[in-house]
C-alpha cells in the first residue's frame, strides 16, 4: 500500500524525538476524553435550570469550567508538542533533501527548474513532516467520537444505527471527493513548480529585462504564468467548497431529522428529556468524527502527494545520483590522461576520441574555438558527467573507482561565470572553509588583487554583496571567486576564463599569481586570450573534439596553421 510505504520512510526521521509524540498522544487522549464528557454535563445543567435545581446547575457549570480550561491547557501541550516534534522531524528530512540535491548528475539539475526543488525541500517536506501528528490528532478525535457514539448506543441503539448509517453515507461521499480533488491537486503542483521556477528566474534576470527593454513581453509571461497557477488553485478551492456544501447541506438534514426523531421518542417516552439531550448534544461528536475523516483523508492524500515528490528527490526515482568508486588516493601528484575519451551534450557530440596527457605539476593551456569542448574537457576532470566512452585517469587510476574526496577534494575549478551568494565577503569564504582565519582570507584576496577594492568598502570584508554579487562588477567577482577558490590549496587547479572579465592590468597580476603556483600545481588553463597562456609548459589546441596539435606557443606557431591563424587574429584586434 502506497502510505504504507511511504509512512515507514518518514518514521525513521522522528529518531530522537519520539518523546514529544508520546507527550502529544497523552494530551489529546485527554483532550478528547474530555470532548466525550463535556456535553453529558451540558445536558444535566440545561435539565436542572428547567427543574429550578439552582445548586446543582452552578456546581456542574463550576466543574464545566475547569474541564473547559484543562482541556485549553492539554490542547497547549499537544500544540507544543505537535509543533518541537514537527520541526525537528522537517530539519532532518529537508537537510537530507539538501544532501541528496547535492548529488543529483549535472545533466539533471541542468535541465530541471529551480522552482522543482525549492518547492520539494520547503512545502513538501513541511507536509510529509505533518503526517504522524496529523493521524495522532485525527485518530484520537475518531475514538472520541466513537466513545460518543458508544453512549449512544447505550442510550437508544436505533438513533446509533441512524448516525452510524449517516457516518458510512459520508464516508462514501469522502472518498469520492477525495478521487475529485487528487487529479486536480497533482496538476495544480506541477504548475506551482513551474511557476515558481519562472519567477526565480525573473527575479534573478531583471538587470537583463530592464538591459534589453524587455518588461513588456516578460509580464505578459508572468501574467500567463501566474494566470494559470490562480485558475488550477481557483478550481481546486472552487471544487472543495461545492463539495463541502453538499456535505454540510446533507449535516443539516440529518440534523433535522435527529431532533424530528428524539421529539418522537421523547413523547412516546422511549427516552428521557436528559438523554435526547445528551443524543442531540452529541451530533457535534459524530459531525467532529465525519470532519476527523475528512481531514485525515485530506493529510493522508496530500502526505502521499508530497512523500512521493520528497522521496523521488531522496531516492533515483525521478533525478539520477552521482555515483563514485572506493579507491582513495592519500597523497596525490597530480597526473591526467584521457584516452579516447567521447561524450555527447543531448545527442550533440562534444568530444570524439579524445587524447592526451597531462603530467604532476605541469602547466597546460587548452585553446580552440567556442564549442569544441575545452570546458567539457574539466567538467569531466571533476566528474560533473559520465563520458560516454573511452577513459580518464587520475595519477594512473581509472576516475571511476576513485572515491569523491580522490576527485574533488584534490581539485578547485575557477570559472568564467562563478557564482557569489548573497552575504558578506568574509561568509562567502567560511562557507567554503568554516574554520578559516581573516588572515587567511586576506592573504588571498591580495594575491586575487581584490584586497585593495575590499579594503575601500564601507563595511570592508563585512560588506553584504547581493545575490550572485550584484553589487559588483564582473571582473571583481572573478577575482573574487579566484579568491574563494584559492583557500582550498588543492593540488589540481582548473581556470576555466578565469580571467576573461578582468582588465589588462588585472589580467597581468592574475597571471603572475598564476606563475608563482607553477611547478607546485597541475595547472590547467582554457582562455580566449592567448596571449595569457603563452607562458603555458604546454598548449593543447583542441578542434571538432579532437587534440589537433600540441606543444609550447612557439612550437605551435610553427607547426600548427590552424593555432597561428587564430593567434595573428588576436593580435591584429
Amino acid at each position: 500500500m502506497r502510505f504504507i510505504k511511504n509512512f515507514k520512510e518518514i518514521y525513521k526521521y522522528s529518531k530522537g524525538s519520539r518523546y514529544y509524540i508520546l507527550l502529544y498522544i497523552f494530551a489529546s487522549s485527554i483532550t478528547v476524553g474530555l470532548s466525550v464528557l463535556m456535553p453529558i454535563l451540558s445536558a444535566q445543567v440545561l435539565v436542572n435550570y428547567t427543574e429550578g435545581i439552582w445548586g446543582k446547575v452552578i456546581s456542574i457549570a463550576l466543574t464545566l469550567v475547569i474541564l473547559d480550561i484543562a482541556a485549553t491547557i492539554f490542547r497547549l501541550m499537544h500544540q507544543f508538542a505537535s509543533e518541537k516534534f514537527t520541526k525537528i522531524v522537517v530539519t532532518k528530512i529537508q537537510l537530507e533533501m539538501g544532501k541528496e540535491l547535492l548529488k543529483i548528475k549535472l545533466k539533471d539539475i541542468d535541465t530541471t527548474s529551480n522552482g522543482v526543488f525549492v518547492q520539494r525541500i520547503t512545502r513538501d517536506a513541511n507536509e510529509t513532516a505533518n503526517i504522524i501528528t496529523d493521524l495522532i490528532f485525527y485518530g484520537t478525535s475518531i475514538l472520541g467520537s466513537l466513545g460518543a457514539l458508544i453512549v449512544i448506543f447505550s442510550i437508544n441503539y436505533k438513533l446509533g444505527l441512524l448516525y452510524i448509517l449517516f457516518i458510512i453515507i459520508n464516508l462514501a461521499y469522502e472518498k469520492y471527493r477525495i478521487h475529485i480533488i487528487d487529479k486536480k491537486d497533482l496538476s495544480f503542483r506541477n504548475q506551482r513548480e513551474k511557476t515558481s521556477g519562472f519567477a526565480t528566474e525573473v527575479v534573478r534576470g531583471i538587470r537583463d529585462v530592464k538591459m534589453l527593454n524587455a518588461e513588456e513581453p516578460f509580464i505578459d509571461k508572468v501574467n500567463s504564468e501566474i494566470a494559470d497557477l490562480n485558475n488550477k488553485n481557483y478550481e481546486i478551492f472552487s471544487t472543495r467548497r461545492f463539495m463541502y456544501s453538499i456535505s454540510t447541506i446533507f449535516s443539516i438534514l440529518f440534523e433535522f431529522v435527529i431532533i424530528c426523531i428524539i421529539v418522537y421518542f421523547a413523547k412516546s417516552n422511549v427516552i428521557t428529556i436528559a438523554k435526547g439531550l445528551v443524543v442531540y448534544n452529541y451530533r457535534y461528536e459524530v459531525n467532529s468524527f465525519i470532519f476527523g475523516i475528512r481531514e485525515l483523508f485530506d493529510s493522508i492524500r496530500e502526505f502521499n502527494m508530497a512523500s512521493d515528490r520528497v522521496y523521488s528527490l531522496l531516492g533515483n526515482t525521478e533525478f539520477e545520483k552521482e555515483t563514485f568508486g572506493s579507491v582513495h588516493i592519500d597523497n596525490i601528484e597530480g597526473s591526467f590522461e584521457f584516452k579516447n575519451v567521447s561524450f555527447s551534450y543531448d545527442k550533440n557530440k562534444v568530444l570524439d576520441d579524445l587524447s592526451f596527457k597531462v603530467n604532476p605539476n605541469e602547466t597546460v593551456a587548452f585553446v580552440g574555438k567556442s564549442g569544441v569542448g575545452k570546458t567539457t574537457i574539466f567538467n569531466l576532470i571533476c566528474k560533473f558527467y559520465e563520458v560516454d566512452k573511452g577513459i580518464i585517469k587520475i595519477d594512473n587510476i581509472n576516475i571511476k573507482d576513485l572515491d569523491k574526496e580522490s576527485i574533488r577534494g584534490n581539485i578547485t575549478i575557477i570559472n568564467q561565470d562563478p557564482y557569489i551568494f548573497n552575504m558578506t565577503i568574509k561568509d562567502n569564504f567560511k562557507l567554503f572553509k568554516k574554520n578559516i582565519t581573516d588572515k587567511e582570507i586576506i592573504k588571498y584576496c591580495k594575491i586575487a588583487e581584490i584586497h585593495e577594492f575590499i579594503n575601500n568598502l564601507p563595511d570592508k570584508y563585512d560588506t553584504l554583496l547581493g545575490e550572485n554579487g550584484i553589487n559588483l562588477s564582473g571582473g571583481q567577482k572573478q577575482r573574487l571567486a579566484i579568491a574563494r577558490a584559492l583557500i582550498q590549496n588543492t593540488k589540481i587547479i582548473l581556470f576555466d576564463e578565469a580571467t576573461s572579465a578582468l582588465d589588462n592590468e588585472t589580467q597581468n597580476k592574475i597571471q603572475e599569481a598564476i606563475s608563482n603556483m607553477k611547478g607546485k600545481h597541475t595547472i590547467l588553463i582554457i582562455a580566449h586570450r592567448l596571449s595569457t597562456i603563452i607562458n603555458s609548459d604546454r598548449i593543447i589546441f583542441v578542434e571538432n573534439g579532437k587534440v589537433l596539435a600540441e606543444g609550447t606557443h612557439k612550437e605551435l606557431l610553427k607547426k600548427s596553421k590552424s593555432y597561428k591563424e587564430l593567434y595573428e587574429t588576436e593580435i591584429i584586434k
